[in-house]
C-alpha cells in the first residue's frame, strides 16, 4: 500500500518534529498498547483513568483524562490508517466506524522511521481551520507534546525498550 504523504500546512497544522533515542518498535508499542498508553500520554500531573483501543482502521480510541483538579475529559475517535512501526493516523473528526463526529478538534499523525539506534519521531496536528489551529496551539501544543514525548521515551527506557 503507496502511503500518502502528510504535507502540514503551517496555516491549519502544528508539527513535532525530533530524534529520539529509542528504537521505532517501542514507541510503536508505547503508542499501541492500552496499557502502556495511559503511563505517559499526557503531561504530568494530569492523568489518564480509562483507555481502551481497537488499533485498526475504522477501529476506536477512548481516553479519559483528568486535570489535576480532578476534571474529566473524555476523547474518542477513530483510526484512520495504522501501518506498523511507521504510521498511525487517528481522528476525533471521526467516530469509531467512521461515524461523524457532532464536535471534531483535530485529526493527529504520527510517523516514525529509524535513525541510527532510535527513532525519527514526527506528530502533525491537521485542522481544518486556522482558528482552531491557533486555539490548539494557545492550548500549549508544542510545549505539551513536547513533554509527552520525553515521557514515552522515559516509560520506554525504563521498561526495558
Amino acid at each position: 500500500m503507496t502511503q500518502i504523504p502528510i504535507n502540514a500546512d503551517p496555516r491549519l497544522d502544528l508539527v513535532l518534529e525530533r530524534e529520539i533515542d529509542v528504537p521505532v518498535e517501542a514507541v510503536w508499542t508505547a503508542w499501541t498498547t492500552p496499557s502502556s498508553l495511559p503511563e505517559w500520554f499526557v503531561p504530568k500531573p494530569w492523568t489518564i483513568t480509562a483507555c481502551d483501543m481497537d488499533v485498526r482502521p475504522g477501529g476506536h480510541f477512548r481516553t479519559t483524562m483528568r486535570s489535576p483538579e480532578g476534571e474529566e475529559f473524555p476523547n474518542v475517535g477513530c483510526y484512520l490508517e495504522v501501518t506498523p512501526n511507521r504510521r498511525l493516523i487517528f481522528t476525533d473528526t471521526l467516530l469509531p466506524g467512521y461515524r461523524p463526529s457532532p464536535k471534531p478538534f483535530f485529526t493527529a499523525v504520527l510517523e516514525l522511521s529509524p535513525h541510527g539506534q532510535g527513532t525519527h519521531y514526527r506528530a502533525v496536528a491537521i485542522h481544518g481551520d486556522e482558528e482552531t489551529r491557533k486555539s490548539h496551539e494557545q492550548m500549549g501544543f508544542h510545549e505539551g507534546w513536547g513533554i509527552v514525548v520525553d515521557q514515552m521515551v522515559a516509560h520506554i527506557k525504563a521498561n526495558g525498550g
